[in-house]
C-alpha cells in the first residue's frame, strides 16, 4: 500500500522517516505519538501548531511531502491486527486544512480516458473539480480514527475517479515557484479536525449486477478496486445481494435495492402510512423546569440517562469541548447527576470515552455504561479510550454519602471495541452485550464492524469471548444498537433493520425466525423505537413487542417511517400487527407509564440520526393505550417548543411524571443556530429540561393521589413470593394496580431492559381510604431478572410516588 501511495503521490520527493514513538517529525510532532499496544495515535492537540504556525516542521519541505512521508511510514509500520486508534486521518485533515487555508491545494486533472472507474460506496461527487468539491468529498467519508490502510485506500479512492491524477499540497513556506499553489481554494468549510464523528453509511449501490464469483465470506457485489464482483449464490444466510453489499434473505436483502439473486420488487405488505389521532381528552401539559443557577440546566448533553436509586436522573455524554458544568480538575463534565426535587445538578467525572455506550443496571444496583469511542486528548487529556471501557455507578436510596460520586472505572475491560452495542441483562445476572463498531468508520465495510456478542459476568466482568452473531452479520450495515427484550421463557427478542428472532443465548442458537416488519429500517442510523409491553399473569408473562418508527436511508433527505408493528413472539405463528402514527418519525422513543399506557415523544419527520442530517422535530406527544381495540389507541397530548433530536432522552421519574431532556445533533456544542449550513445547525445543544406531566395526574387527578405508602420489604424475589403494601387511597376508589417496573438504560431511542409487570394482588376493599395489600411477585427471573425496580401502586389510574425495590 506504501508503494501505490508513492504512485498517487506521483512526483513527490518523499524522503524516509523512523517514525516510531518517541520520534517525531521535528519540534511539533515530538510529543504527539503515544504508543498503547502497537497504536500509532496522533493528538490534533499537538498538530494545530501546524495551522498556527502556518508552516510546517523544519525537516519537512512540504505539506506533500508531510502527507507522503507519514502515511507511508505509518503504513509500512503498522502490525496492529486491528487497530481502531489509529489518527492519520488526523494528519491528512489538517495538512489539507493548512494547505486549504494557504491557497496550496489544488486538483490535477486526469484525462478521461486514463480516468479510473468509481469504486462503490464511495460517497464521493461523481466529477468534482475543483478543490471544493474534493474537499466536500472527504469530508462526506468522515475520516477520523483511520486505520492506516483504510485511510490510504479512501485517498487513493477520492484522487483517482475524482478527476484527479493526484492531490498537490503546495509548498507552504520558504519555496521558490512551483508547487500546487496555482489554484486558490473556493471553499471556506475545510475538513473538520476532531475525532468525534459517528459512522455514517456510505451510499447504497442500487445497481442490479448480473454474473460473478460464489462469495467467500457473505459480502457481495462490486468489490473495492472495481476488479471483482460476489453474488450470494448458495451463501447460507441468503442469496440476495443487499443494496449494501450484504447476502441474506430478508426484506432488508430482497426488497429495494437488491442487487442480484431473488429479488423482490415491491413488499409482499406493505406499511401502513400515517393515521390521524385525536387529541387526548385530558392531553397533560410539558413545562420547562428553571434554572438551579444561572446558565446551567441539564449540566451536560444528555446522550444518556438513568433513573437512580436515590430518585435523581444520571445523564452521560461522550467528551466535548464544552457543557455547562466544570469538574474540579478544570476539565468540562461530561456527566451530571440532576436532581428533579431542586433542580440542582452537579458535575461527574469518568475516565474513558462514554460516547454512544450501552449499559443496564447490575444485579447488585450499580448503573454501568459499556464501550464507548476513542480518547479526544486533543480536548481532554485526561479521558482514555472507552471503546473498550466498563464505567460503573453506585447509588442507594438510603447511602446519601454515595449522592455526587463519580463514575468508577477499575480497569474491567470488553473483549472488543464496541460503539453502539446494546446490552440485555439475563436472568442469572449476566449482561448480554451484542453489536458495536470497531472504529466509528463506515459500516458498509465489514472490517470496521463488529457484529458479535459477549457475556459480562453478574459483578459487569466480561467474560473475554467475541460470539458471531447471525442476524447482526447478515444485516450490516445496519446491525448496530440492536432491540432486544427479555422473552418469559429467558430467550432473547432481537430485531435489526427490518428482521427479528428469538435467540437462545445457553445454546448460542437462533430458536425461530420471526417475519420481517414492514416498513424501512427500524435500527441505527434509522431508529425507531421499541417497547415490551407491560406483562401480567394474565398474559402469562408473554411478551407483546411494539416497534415504532424509522427512516429509509442516513441522510437529512430520508423519509420517515409512520408504521408501528406488533407481534408476540412465543405464539405459535407469530405476525405483526401494523398501526401507524400521525406521522413518520425517526429517533422516536417509547415509554412506559405507570398506568400501562405508553408515551411516544421526540423525534423528526424527516432525516436519521447523526449529525446535522435531521430536520422537521416531532413535536407533539403521543399517547398509546395498548389495550383499546385496533384504530382506537393512539392519542395527541401537548405540544413542546423544543426540537428533541439526536441524543435526547426521556425518563419516567418516581413521581409518575416524564422527564425529557437533551438534543445534540452538532459534533460538537452549539448553542446559537446558523442557518444555510451543511451538515445542518438550524437545531443545535440543548440543555433545558421538560416535564411532562400525564393525563393521570392532570387536572382534578392531581389531588388523587394515593399518599403514606409503606412495604414490608424492600428485598424481593422473583419466587411467587409475597410482600404487603400499605397506602392511604382517596375515598369512592374502585380499582387498583401494583406495577414492578425497571427503566433501564436509555439513549438513541432505546430503552435497554425497560420493563413492566402489574403484580397479582389480594386484600383490596373497593372505598377504603386505609388499604393493605399482599402483593405476589413474579414467578421466576424470566420475568423480573435481578436488579433495582420501583414499585408504584396506582388507583383508579392515579399512581402514588414509586420507591425502589432490589429484586434478586
Amino acid at each position: 500500500m506504501g508503494l501505490a501511495l508513492a504512485q498517487v503521490y506521483a512526483n513527490i520527493p518523499v524522503k524516509p522517516h523512523a517514525m516510531r514513538c518517541g520520534d517525531g517529525l521535528a519540534t511539533c510532532l515530538s510529543e504527539a505519538i503515544p504508543c498503547d499496544r502497537n497504536e500509532y495515535v496522533f493528538s490534533i492537540h499537538q498538530l494545530a501548531c501546524l495551522e498556527i504556525n502556518n508552516s510546517v516542521p523544519s525537516d519537512v519541505s512540504s505539506a506533500s511531502e508531510l502527507l507522503a512521508t507519514s502515511i507511508l511510514n505509518l503504513s509500512a509500520e503498522a502490525t496492529s491486527p486491528s487497530p481502531r486508534s489509529f489518527k492519520p486521518a488526523h494528519l491528512f485533515q489538517q495538512t489539507v486544512r493548512v494547505a486549504h487555508k494557504l491557497g496550496a491545494l489544488s486538483v490535477i486533472p486526469t484525462p478521461p480516458a486514463t480516468r479510473a472507474p468509481a469504486a462503490p460506496n464511495t460517497a464521493i461527487a461523481e466529477t468534482p473539480t475543483s478543490t471544493a468539491a474534493l474537499v466536500a468529498s472527504l469530508v462526506a467519508r468522515r475520516l477520523h480514527h483511520q486505520p492506516v490502510a483504510v485511510l490510504t485506500d479512501q485517498t487513493v479512492v477520492a484522487a483517482l475517479p475524482s478527476s484527479a491524477e493526484r492531490l498537490v499540497l503546495g509548498c507552504l513556506n520558504g519555496c521558490n515557484g512551483g508547487g500546487g499553489g496555482t489554484n486558490p481554494p473556493t471553499s471556506t468549510n475545510p475538513p473538520t479536525s476532531s475525532s468525534s464523528q459517528e459512522p455514517v453509511l456510505g451510499p447504497p449501490t442500487n445497481v442490479p449486477i448480473t454474473g460473478g464469483s460464489q462469495t467467500p465470506d457473505g459480502s457481495c457485489g462490486l468489490q473495492p478496486g472495481g476488479q471483482t464482483t460476489y453474488i450470494c449464490g448458495n451463501w447460507p444466510q441468503g442469496g440476495c445481494c443487499s443494496a449494501y453489499g450484504f447476502c441474506g434473505k430478508t426484506a432488508a436483502h430482497c426488497g429495494a435495492g437488491c442487487q442480484s439473486g431473488p429479488c423482490v420488487a415491491a413488499p409482499v405488505a406493505p406499511a401502513p402510512g400515517p393515521s390521524p389521532a385525536p387529541a387526548a381528552t385530558i392531553p397533560g401539559s410539558l413545562r420547562i423546569l428553571p434554572s438551579s443557577a444561572p446558565g446551567v440546566q441539564a449540566g451536560v448533553s444528555a446522550m444518556h440517562a438513568g433513573l437512580m436509586q436515590n430518585g435523581r436522573v444520571i445523564f452521560l455524554d461522550k467528551v466535548e469541548e464544552t457543557s455547562q458544568l466544570k469538574l474540579p480538575n478544570g476539565q468540562y463534565a461530561y456527566s451530571a447527576e440532576y436532581d428533579p426535587a431542586t433542580n440542582r445538578v452537579v458535575p461527574l467525572s469518568y475516565k474513558t470515552n462514554a460516547f454512544c455506550s450501552g449499559g443496564a443496571f447490575l444485579a447488585d444496583g450499580r448503573f454501568v455504561s459499556i464501550g464507548g469511542n476513542a480518547p479526544l486528548d486533543f480536548i481532554d487529556p485526561t479521558v482514555g479510550d472507552g471503546f473498550d471501557g466498563i464505567r460503573y455507578l453506585s447509588r442507594s436510596d438510603t447511602n446519601a454519602a454515595l449522592n455526587g460520586q463519580s463514575w468508577s472505572e477499575p480497569g474491567n475491560k470488553i473483549a472488543s471495541a464496541r460503539w453502539y452495542a446494546s446490552v440485555q441483562t439475563m436472568p442469572d445476572g449476566t449482561l448480554f452485550v451484542a453489536s458495536g463498531s470497531l472504529n466509528g468508520l463506515d459500516p458498509t465495510v465489514k472490517e470496521n464492524n463488529n457484529p458479535t456478542y459477549e457475556i459480562l459476568d453478574r459483578n459487569g466482568v466480561s467474560q473475554g469471548r467475541n460470539i458471531p452473531m447471525e442476524i447482526l452479520n447478515k444485516n450490516q450495515p445496519y446491525y448496530m444498537y440492536p432491540f432486544i427484550h427479555l422473552l418469559n421463557n429467558g430467550q432473547l427478542f432481537v430485531a435489526v433493520a427490518k428482521s427479528a428472532e428469538i435467540f437462545n443465548v445457553a445454546t448460542n442458537a437462533v430458536t425461530k425466525m420471526l417475519p420481517d416488519i414492514p416498513g424501512t429500517y427500524r435500527t441505527y442510523p434509522n431508529t425507531g423505537g421499541s417497547v415490551l409491553l407491560p406483562l401480567s399473569s394474565a398474559n402469562g408473562y408473554a411478551a407483546d413487542v411494539m416497534i415504532c418508527g424509522g427512516g429509509a436511508y442516513q441522510d437529512i433527505t430520508s423519509p420517515t417511517d409512520a408504521s408501528c408493528g406488533r407481534i408476540k413472539p412465543l405464539d405459535a405463528d407469530p405476525q405483526w400487527e401494523m398501526d401507524s402514527m400521525p406521522q413518520g418519525r425517526g429517533m422516536v422513543e417509547g415509554t412506559l407509564l405507570p398506568d400501562g399506557t405508553v408515551i411516544w415523544a421526540n423525534g423528526c419527520n424527516q432525516g436519521a440520526q447523526g449529525f446535522g442530517i435531521a430536520r422537521a422535530p416531532t413535536l407533539d406527544v403521543l399517547i398509546y393505550d395498548p389495550v383499546k381495540p385496533k384504530g382506537q389507541r393512539w392519542s395527541r397530548g401537548p405540544t413542546s417548543s423544543i426540537a428533541r433530536l439526536y441524543h435526547s432522552v426521556t425518563v419516567l421519574l418516581l413521581d409518575g411524571t416524564l422527564m425529557i431532556a437533551g438534543s445534540n445533533p452538532v459534533e460538537q456544542p452549539k448553542t446559537v443556530p446558523v442557518p444555510n449550513k451543511v451538515p445542518s445547525e438550524d437545531y443545535v445543544t440543548e440543555y433545558r429540561v421538560e416535564i411532562y406531566t400525564p393525563p393521570y395526574l392532570s387536572g382534578a387527578n392531581a389531588n388523587k393521589r394515593p399518599t403514606g405508602m409503606t412495604l414490608s420489604s424492600k428485598s424481593l424475589k422473583a419466587d411467587g413470593s409475597t410482600f404487603t403494601v400499605r397506602f392511604n387511597a382517596p375515598a369512592g376508589n374502585k380499582a387498583v394496580k401494583v406495577s414492578l417496573y425497571h427503566g433501564g438504560f436509555v439513549t438513541h431511542s432505546l430503552h435497554m431492559n425497560h420493563r413492566m409487570i402489574f403484580l397479582d394482588t389480594t386484600g383490596y376493599q373497593a372505598g377504603a381510604t386505609t388499604q393493605t395489600l399482599t402483593v405476589k411477585m413474579p414467578p421466576n427471573r424470566n420475568v423480573a431478572q435481578p436488579g433495582p425496580y420501583v414499585v408504584y401502586v396506582t388507583v383508579d389510574g392515579v399512581p402514588a410516588v414509586g420507591q425502589f425495590v432490589s429484586v434478586s
